[in-house]
Parts: C-alpha cells; sequence; structure tokens
C-alpha cells in the first residue's frame, strides 16, 4: 500500500482510536529512545523487579486493553525505526500506566537455530498479551517487572 493511502486509511478511523494510535506511535519512538540507555537505567521503571501482576482484569479495563492491543501491533508495524519487541513491551506498558491497568513485563532467553543466545520481552496485562505473545512459548521467562498502576 503506497504511503498517500495509508495517509488517507488513517482519516476513516473514528478519533478515540486516532488518538491511540498517535498515542502509540509517541510512546514507541520514546521507548526507542530509552534504548539508547544502558538497561540497569532504565530497569528501575519498568516496575516492581521479579513480581507479577494478577492474571484478571476489571471489566471497565477489557475495551481499554483491546484498543492497546490493536494499536501497538498496527503502528508497531509501521514505524520508521525498527520497533522491536522490548519497544513495543515498554510502550504498551505506558499506555497501559496512563489508563491506570496494571501490567508485567517479560524478559526471556532462549537458542536460535545455530545455539546462539536469543533475547525475546513481552507483555500482559490480566489475562490479555499486549505484544510479544506470537513467539513467547520458545523462551525461558529470566526477568518479569510487574506496574501496579493503580493507586485505589
Amino acid at each position: 500500500m503506497n504511503t498517500l493511502r495509508k495517509f488517507r486509511l488513517l482519516f476513516t478511523f473514528d478519533s478515540k482510536t486516532l488518538f491511540t494510535f498517535t498515542e502509540a506511535l509517541l510512546l514507541l519512538g520514546w521507548a526507542r529512545f530509552l534504548l539508547l540507555f544502558k538497561f540497569a537505567t532504565i530497569a528501575p521503571y519498568l516496575g516492581t523487579k521479579s513480581k507479577e501482576t494478577d492474571a484478571v482484569s476489571k471489566d471497565e479495563d477489557i475495551q481499554p486493553i483491546k484498543h492497546i492491543i490493536s494499536a501497538i501491533h498496527t503502528v508497531g508495524g509501521h514505524t520508521p525505526w525498527e520497533s522491536t519487541c522490548l519497544i513495543r513491551a515498554i510502550a504498551g506498558m505506558k499506555m497501559l500506566e496512563r489508563r491506570r491497568i496494571d501490567s508485567t513485563l517479560y524478559l526471556g532467553t532462549s537458542k536460535d537455530e545455530n545455539g546462539s543466545m536469543i533475547a525475546h520481552a513481552w507483555l500482559r496485562s490480566g489475562p490479555y498479551y499486549i505484544s510479544g505473545a506470537d513467539v513467547m512459548k520458545r523462551f525461558v521467562v529470566v526477568e518479569k517487572f510487574a506496574k501496579e498502576a493503580r493507586t485505589d
């Protein structure tokens, strides 16, 4: 699909979806910028180390979670920079946090077909996987970060 057609397609979305896509684009860029720093520097902002949030969601959180899944998946595939699994997970976590929805970011490792070590990140909120779920079963969790966004 050429650029003009993609641009025109944006105007077919309702304002809420357009806002969510814009938010996703900005936070994907912010997350990409964060990765310029050492992981030890950004890790404290990812949440409580070695903890997980509940695997259940409140009914009122389900629709926002689904909008975020769609935005991260759609926009993440069209950024001018490479939006890797960690970038998508961090951006999704921030989008959930802004809506006061808990999430857990997982970091895992595995070996590729050549025996080289590879890493992956994925994000879960309640029973929903925001990003990275497609290959997460191939990885062993080495760390997790719980972001408890609610203060009530």
